[in-house]
Order: structure tokens, then C-alpha cells, then sequence
């Protein structure tokens, strides 16, 4: 058995985002191993040229992911994108001093982001080996008061709910996923899906794919490289524990 820690991810807006062609910021369902490795950084207060560190982190860490409720209208949000940048534009930064650009004179960007609306996703996490710095219990404590604010892929992300819900004995995260209540809500869809790593299969659930998934970052050089098997299958709503079905009333809704 291993600890693992159950995180929330709801947003009115989420990205994870995926290979990016051109100025088109294209998105995955599922989120990746280096976009967690970026939030929790985030909420240890590390900083970005703390290349070794966030490398080291993204090496330890293994999760599965569910999709409690999936975004509004089942579709992808774009967003288009435009900005006339200088290099004489000024911006207030987390470290409370403006910062300037570097680079060339006056140009026109265009681009497009894609985001999904409204969506809740359930992660388990762990860290291996689990008695290294940072721990799951430094994590949890990061998440509960975060050395930053934080975001779900994108900074416009803000989270909706606190991220961190709680911290669980399992054999694998996705045991651990399987074994942590859902809300029930009315008009829900009837099957949930989950992304996981290779070699932690459970029989019950319906596989629908396995790919190689290109979704780490080589922190000291910044680029996107290296592959993981993963899987993608879906089990009955019912087969999770429930933590109370939605009920009718507005006045009891309005306190879910």
C-alpha cells in the first residue's frame, strides 16, 4: 500500500494543455505529468529556474486521473487571441517589481486557446520513493496554503474549490481514484472515464485505448520530450462510492 493524495481540479475554465502546432494551444481530457509538476512547484513557492528540483519532482511522481464531470456541452472552448507587444511593454510580476520584454521591436500576435468549461477532474497522486523531500504531507500542506496563486493549466484557470481533499493508504492511484467518493448529480453521464499508468490494470474497467503520451518537460532545457504508456477506460458511475445524491429543492442545491 502506498499514500496517495486525492486532488480536485474544478475550474469555470481548465486547459491541460497538449502539443502545441503553430500558434494553435490545443488541449488533452486528461492532465499531464508536467502540468502537475508545474502547480505543485507553484504552490511550494520554488522558482522556475529551479530547473533540477522540478525535474527531480516530475521523475518522482505517478498519478491516475478520473473525470468526475465532464465540461459543458461536451465540447472545447477556442479562444482567439490577439496582442500588439513591444519591447518596451511593462508588467507587474509575483515578485512585485515590473518586468519588461526582451527581443525585438512592435509586433502582432495572433493565436488561439482552447479550454473546457465547467469541468471537474479527480487525481491521485503519488511520490516515489515517498520519504524524499518534498513529501506527500509537504504537498498537502502547499495545497492547503499555496506559497502563490494558482491556476489549472492556463493562468486565467483559477480553481473554483480547494485542490487538495484528501490523502489515501492504496496499492495503486488507480485503486485509489476507484475508491474515492462522487458526487452524484443529476443528468450525469453514466460512465466515467480514466486515464492511468501502465501496469496498474483492474479488470472491471472497460479499456478504450493505450497509447504512448508525450507529456513530460525536460526542465533544464524547457522543451517537451519522452514518452509513457498510459491507458484510457471508463467504468459505470455506480461503482464509485457516492457522497450524496442531488436533491430537488433550489435552497439545498444552492449548498452542494
Amino acid at each position: 500500500m502506498m499514500k496517495h493524495l486525492i486532488l480536485d481540479l474544478e475550474s469555470p475554465l481548465m486547459a491541460f494543455g497538449g502539443e502545441t502546432i503553430d500558434n494553435l494551444g490545443v488541449i488533452r481530457w486528461f492532465p499531464s505529468v508536467s502540468m502537475l509538476t508545474g502547480l505543485l512547484p507553484n504552490a511550494l513557492g520554488w522558482r522556475r529556474i529551479e530547473a533540477g528540483r522540478h525535474q527531480r519532482l516530475q521523475d518522482r511522481l505517478g498519478f491516475a486521473a478520473r473525470i468526475d464531470r465532464e465540461p459543458h456541452g461536451g465540447v472545447r472552448l477556442t479562444d482567439f487571441q490577439s496582442a500588439a507587444i513591444s519591447n518596451t511593454d511593462r508588467s507587474w510580476t509575483t515578485h512585485g517589481a515590473p518586468e519588461g520584454r526582451r527581443g525585438g521591436s512592435y509586433q502582432n500576435w495572433l493565436r488561439y486557446r482552447d479550454y473546457f468549461a465547467d469541468m471537474r477532474v479527480t487525481i491521485a497522486l503519488r511520490l516515489d520513493p515517498g520519504d524524499e523531500s518534498p513529501t506527500l504531507e509537504d504537498l498537502a500542506q502547499a495545497l492547503r496554503e499555496p506559497a502563490r496563486p494558482l491556476f489549472i493549466g492556463r493562468k486565467p484557470c483559477l480553481p473554483s474549490a480547494p485542490l487538495y481533499r484528501a490523502t489515501v493508504d492504496a496499492g495503486s492511484a488507480l485503486a485509489a481514484l476507484i475508491e474515492t467518493p462522487m458526487e452524484r448529480h443529476r443528468g450525469a453521464v453514466e460512465s466515467v472515464r480514466l486515464m492511468w499508468p501502465e501496469g496498474e490494470e483492474d479488470a472491471a474497467i472497460q479499456l478504450n485505448n493505450t497509447y504512448m503520451l508525450t507529456d513530460q518537460r525536460n526542465w533544464v532545457s524547457g522543451l517537451h520530450g519522452g514518452g509513457r504508456l498510459v491507458h484510457e477506460g471508463s467504468l459505470p458511475r455506480d461503482r464509485f462510492p457516492g457522497v450524496g445524491d442531488l436533491v430537488s429543492s433550489p435552497e439545498k442545491e444552492a449548498t452542494l
